[in-house]
């Protein structure tokens, strides 16, 4: 006879709250696609917790709407749970609608499934997300909305590729004039000749032109302002063997130096993996990593394999 499946959505439900008011949360984050019970969820939650949820879709924003509550919108890609959880934390960081030692509780899920993760941290004390003690803010000399748009195309990509192949690039953000010291010249510049604001990467019609030159070889120099200064560049920065110690192929340690020898932040995307990964200083602020695909197109195992 089989067992009967446990309920564990309501009770970590429960205890999210209950965490969240224990610990003065500024806010918990839900996944829409994760919360049968919204009502239930928004009565539970305290102030002066604010209560987001975070939605992928067009109808789990609605959702939102339907029953009051606060919506940020992400993409609709499969990641890990915490890679959903880094996700959300970092679009929720370049908004500017988290700072550094804010406590923050997050409910999440597989995609399609029911909550079943809990997450509790204090922002810049979580080395894994945001190593910046003693740092700058993250947005200096980048608007938000460039990052959050950056970010948003390397996870596309990350997500789709391109014409069906993996893609591996590099995302260079502000502090553009130290950058060009460390570019090799003599590589085409497929962004040469056409006005700023024909080459804002904030210009909805661009993203699809980034995913294209994203294909080929060499890194995005790109203005804080979103205005991209070159394309498939190639990265000479100089303290190179800051790099050294990570763990990381030659795409990551060139993000890595580049943001060591000059004020800037970098976004690098694996070709092999998929993983996206948000440089500054030198080091890996956060890591998001895509989930392993489904066996046999489901969420769960076929019958007779193992986890």
């Amino acid at each position: 006879m089989a067992k009967a499946e446990v309920d564990i959505a309501g009770p970590i439900i429960k205890a999210a709250a209950q965490v969240a008011e224990a610990v003065s949360a500024r806010v918990l984050f839900a996944y829409a696609s994760a919360v049968d019970d919204l009502p239930a969820l928004k009565k539970a939650v305290k102030p002066p917790t604010k209560l987001v949820l975070v939605c992928r879709e067009d109808q789990e924003e609605q959702r939102a709407n339907d029953h009051s509550i606060e919506a940020m919108v992400v993409p609709s890609f499969n990641l890990t749970r915490m890679g959903q959880i880094k996700m959300a934390t970092m679009l929720a960081f370049s908004k500017l609608a988290l700072k550094s030692g804010d406590v923050v509780v997050f409910l999440s899920g597989l995609s399609g499934q029911a909550v079943d993760t809990l997450v509790t941290m204090r922002i810049g004390d979580e080395y894994e997300l945001f190593q910046t003690v003693g740092q700058p803010e993250l947005t200096e000399h980048i608007k938000p909305a460039v990052f959050e748009r950056v970010l948003r195309i390397a996870l596309e990509l990350a997500h789709e590729g391109r014409e069906g192949k993996p893609v591996g690039t590099i995302f260079v953000l502000g502090d553009y004039r130290e950058v060009q010291k460390y570019c090799q010249d003599g590589r085409i510049n497929p962004f040469k000749g056409y006005t700023e604001k024909q080459r804002n990467v904030l210009d909805e019609s661009m993203r699809d032109t980034v995913k294209e030159i994203a294909k080929l070889d060499g890194a995005f120099i790109i203005k804080g302002t979103g205005v991209i200064v070159s394309g498939c560049t190639t990265l000479r920065p100089a303290l190179a063997g800051e790099a050294r110690g990570q763990k990381h192929g030659a795409r990551h340690a060139a993000a890595a130096a580049i943001t060591a020898s000059t004020r800037c932040l970098a976004i690098s995307l694996s070709e092999s993996t998929g993983t996206v990964r948000v440089w500054r200083r030198g080091s890996m602020i956060t890591e998001i990593e895509k989930s392993s695909p489904p066996i046999n197109g489901a969420n769960t195992p076929p019958p007779g394999s193992t986890s």
